[in-house]
């Protein structure tokens, strides 16, 4: 697919960016929707930086200052390894994350090991504006998604789809109790996600632009993003939680056996049969 305008005009703010940096930052990576080349108006610039050696909040508001952005600030959580800056240049938003290469090497290991955070895709779909060939490493590496590694986030996603009462569910459609509910379906369909992505051994992304993220996957429930917009957003809450459960029947249905698979199909359709009557 040909990149959006945007794409390229952000793309270019970001290589001056990377231009600008010192000699001790040894890989840039652009990131997001920049750099699978999809951005809009409203998309802003993500890189990740990697330095030598660990570097200070100080110093990244220092680099990122010479590196031409202004307005300078910080979101999330601070600290050793993760540092982040945010910040404008020529109209647009960037987003800096910082880690040394020791901890960018640690992130990488820490994919094969279970880490379920879009890392792994982040750095598959990545452009280097400065590399000394670490991405093309871990590119490398990324192209492999074993099949143990699938198995074991599918169970794991598997989890919370048992182990009481059916009827349990019956507790958070009550009058009163749209939160409770809403909480429970983003984190069935964050499950969902994870599971399909592993099916189909594919790093998984963030929640952005889902239903393009997903359409070119073999394995999944047919109008997977459409049927988790109708769930969320359904104003009868018994319909909405029968939405995404049968989604979630469907989901497990093409899953590999496992405890916890095996456990949630049962689980799965006693709730569906309850939820079913329960509308008459």
């Amino acid at each position: 697919m040909e990149a959006t305008a945007r794409s390229l005009e952000l793309r270019s703010i970001a290589q001056e960016v990377a231009d600008a940096l010192p000699p001790a930052v040894v890989e840039v990576v652009l990131t997001g929707s920049v750099s699978r080349g999809v951005a809009d108006d409203v998309s802003d610039i993500e890189m990740l930086v990697v330095t030598r050696d660990e570097p200070d909040l100080e110093e990244c508001f220092s680099l990122a200052a010479s590196a031409g952005l202004s307005d300078l600030g910080t979101w999330g959580q601070q600290g050793v390894p993760t540092k982040r800056v945010s910040g404008n240049r020529d109209g647009a938003a960037l987003e800096l994350v910082w880690w040394s290469h020791a901890h960018a090497e640690s992130a990488v290991d820490a994919i094969f090991e279970g880490d379920t955070s879009a890392t792994a895709d982040a750095l598959a779909h990545g452009v280097a504006l400065r590399t000394s060939g670490l991405l093309e490493q871990w590119q490398r590496r990324l192209r492999d998604y074993p099949e143990e590694l699938a198995r074991a986030r599918i169970e794991d996603a598997a989890l919370t789809w048992g182990g009481f009462s059916a009827a349990g569910l019956l507790t958070i459609v009550r009058p009163g109790e749209r939160l409770a509910l809403l909480e429970r379906m983003v984190d069935d369909a964050t499950r969902v996600l994870r599971i399909v992505f592993a099916l189909n051994r594919v790093w998984q992304p963030t929640t952005k632009r889902l239903a393009d993220r997903v359409a070119e996957l073999p394995r999944k429930p047919e109008r997977l993003a459409e049927r988790i917009g109708e769930a969320l957003t359904e104003p009868d809450p018994r319909r909405a939680l029968l939405v995404m459960t049968e989604l979630q029947a469907e989901t497990v249905a093409l899953a590999p056996d496992g405890p916890n698979i095996n456990r949630a199909r049962t689980w799965l359709g006693d709730a569906l049969e309850l939820l079913r009557d329960a509308r008459g």
